[in-house]
């Protein structure tokens, strides 16, 4: 059966940072991937500016060729709190897309926009019924945070690790197209810039803390049974 994936963050660029190998490594699988964006209004960031539509489409298009489908949602950076209208707002979308695994954000992060999309997401994976009303409405049989990078996140301590060294140049190809796009360059895959260099130093950190080349790490909900010990 087809195992479908809804992988949340607050900006657009969430999750092709934090866990875009383990999404490439679910499609590879024939997994069903969805990505929601809280903030979908970038027309005040200044490095977009005039532009907004334009990162919202090549992120969706980005998405689309490697076989995902990218959601947003209508909100600004610091335009959202987790109140009952936002929490609801995603539940709905976790009503219709019915993961089985869900990914979002660690809840203590020095971005006040992250903070609040992983209260907000809580809520909405958890009691999705409740906040929609919907029968048919269930919470994913799994759900992991995942962290945005040391300048942003705190206090992660991982309990699970994910081997994405097959698609670990795919995973650098996608962030690195995004980053461009902000910078007003074209894309060259011989450029790095903060953010890749993050995102590199970080997958091999990972990959040292579990043995492999390149990991992303995650933290379960639940504790998790392995039946195959």
């Amino acid at each position: 059966m087809t195992r479908t994936i809804l992988a949340i963050g607050a900006h657009y660029d969430d999750c092709p940072f934090g866990i875009p190998g383990i999404l490439l490594r679910a499609v590879r699988k024939h997994q069903r991937v969805v990505i929601l964006s809280l903030i979908g209004d970038y027309a005040e960031w200044p490095p977009v500016r005039g532009r907004a539509q334009g990162l919202i489409e090549l992120s969706k298009q980005l998405a689309a060729e490697r076989g995902m489908e990218m959601r947003f949602l209508p909100w600004k950076s610091m335009g959202f709190e987790p109140t009952l209208e936002t929490k609801r707002a995603v539940a709905e979308v976790v009503a219709e897309v019915k993961p089985d695994t869900a990914f979002m954000l660690w809840p203590r992060d020095r971005h006040p926009d992250h903070e609040a999309a992983s209260a907000i997401c809580h809520a909405a994976l958890q009691q999705a019924a409740r906040l929609t009303g919907r029968d048919d409405a269930r919470a994913p049989s799994r759900v992991f945070w995942y962290d945005n990078g040391p300048g942003h996140t705190i206090g992660f301590e991982p309990d699970t690790y994910i081997d994405v060294s097959a698609e670990w140049e795919a995973a650098r190809e996608w962030l690195g197209r995004l980053m461009a796009f902000v910078r007003k360059e074209d894309y060259n895959p011989a450029k790095t810039d903060a953010a890749l260099e993050t995102k590199t130093v970080l997958s091999r950190y990972r990959g040292l803390a579990c043995g492999v080349k390149h990991a992303e790490a995650l933290k379960s909900m639940r504790p998790i049974v392995r039946e195959d010990w």
